[in-house]
């Protein structure tokens, strides 16, 4: 069991990996044009709301160096590496402001996107998959052989995404978005950075400078300190999306189970959710509440623990105002009818065509047995004849098979028997060659 947990086993040499984790701090020159660029790209994607650009962004993105790096430095007590670290995630995250604000601010397109409002509040989620994300990212980096897990790290951890959403809030004025998406941000970093050093605390990496048990408590302290304070209001928000989440799908099945199934038609559905007020606000096409019922609704409401204390208002005054709006409905609804109605007709005009050129084949064929008993099979359909004058005109084709051929009176009674059997007048015979 310790074999299977053990992460000793493919370690890279703690020198090289040293080495490499140092040059993937440093952010200028082709470092710095690949951030930007990324970040441009990531400002696209978002922009037009497209997932795979975005994620290419994420592929490409040299962000996670600097985070590794100070990760790192705190498991090995190396001050000068944190510092250094610390400063260049600095500067790569005032590039990316830069550069996605600039971006933003140019955009004719401002539309907030699904993948905007996806980085704007992030919560205990976020923390999960940047802890673990970061596990995999470090682990990855000490092995000899890196694999695949680098490039879904830069994926699932998502650095690249919450700075450009930063950036649209500050080129558009919106300090929700900046302020959520920025705190997205600085939670991956942070706990990329937690999952970093005690990574390195496991594998023992040797400390390049000794320091005494009271700056190491200091280190630890100032770690929990800052994981507390990622926790606390992340694991709020995550409540109170959940909280929101089963409002809306109780609001769902409450307007189902008072509403719909009695068949009274919603024309007009608001809610409002947040922390001082839940409001359900509806109107109908035809039906009217009077007091007593909609006391009954409300008393119904209050005893759903997700919808208590929500306000519901039912919007039902007959002004010259929602008259125009009733009848245009009403008439919405009459000429989609009367549509469903000319549908309805044309498509039992098709059956009933249909019927006329259907034959039930093996009916005819017994009672044809019974008259001409040497007949063995036969098939009749309706057919239309195309002439050399572009006329068509339409016969009732029979073919038979059977023992030795019909004479000329034998032809003419299966002839005439076929047309009062079938109700046609043009029938023509033929026999399977």
């Amino acid at each position: 069991m310790i074999d299977i947990l053990n992460l000793r086993e493919g370690e890279n040499d703690r020198a090289l990996t040293l080495e490499q984790v140092k040059k993937d701090i440093e952010f200028k020159g082709a470092n710095l044009w690949i951030l930007a660029c990324a970040i441009m790209v990531a400002s696209v994607g978002l922009n037009v709301n497209s997932t795979a650009v975005i994620i290419g962004a994420m592929l490409i993105s040299p962000l996670m160096g600097p985070i590794v790096g100070a990760g790192f430095a705190l498991g090995i007590y190396d001050f000068a590496l944190l510092k250094k670290s610390l400063r260049n995630l600095l500067n790569a995250t005032f590039v990316s402001l830069a550069v996605s604000t600039l971006y933003f601010y140019l955009s004719p397109f401002k539309d907030v996107q699904s993948e905007l409002l996806a980085r704007t509040s992030p919560n205990i989620y976020d923390i999960l998959i940047a802890f673990f994300g970061g596990i995999v990212g470090v682990i990855a980096i000490t092995r000899t052989e890196k694999g695949n897990p680098v490039p879904g790290v830069a994926i699932a951890t998502a650095l690249m995404p919450p700075l450009c959403t930063a950036g649209y809030g500050l080129a558009t004025g919106q300090w929700t978005f900046f302020l959520g998406a920025f705190y997205l941000y600085i939670i991956n970093c942070v706990f990329i950075g937690i999952a970093t050093f005690l990574i390195i605390k496991y594998l023992n990496y040797p400390p390049v400078k000794q320091i005494d048990e009271k700056q190491q408590k200091r280190v630890k302290l100032i770690i929990v300190v800052v994981t507390t304070s990622m926790l606390i209001p992340s694991s709020y928000l995550a409540f109170s999306l959940y909280v929101e989440q089963q409002f809306k799908k109780n609001v769902d099945l409450f307007l189902d189970d008072e509403f719909s199934s009695k068949g009274y038609t919603v024309v007009y559905k608001k809610t409002e959710f947040n922390p001082q007020k839940k409001k359900i606000e509806l109107a109908f096409l035809s039906k009217k509440f009077d007091a007593q019922e909609i006391k009954e609704l409300k008393t119904k409401l209050n005893r759903n623990k997700y919808l208590k204390g929500t306000e519901l208002l039912i919007r039902q005054e007959s002004d010259d105002k929602q008259d125009p709006l009733k009848n245009d409905l009403l008439n919405k609804i009459k000429s989609s009818e009367n549509e469903m109605d000319a549908k309805d007709l044309k498509l039992l005009h098709l059956e009933k065509e249909l019927a006329k050129n259907k034959f039930d084949n093996e009916q005819i064929l017994k009672e044809t047995k019974t008259l001409f008993p040497t007949i063995s099979s036969l098939s009749v359909t309706k057919t239309n004849f195309v002439t050399e004058r572009d006329s068509t005109y339409a016969i009732t084709a029979v073919i038979y098979d059977g023992k030795g051929t019909f004479n000329e009176t034998d032809q003419k009674k299966f002839k005439d028997w076929l047309s009062v059997r079938l109700a046609v007048k043009d029938v023509e015979i033929f026999k399977k060659q």
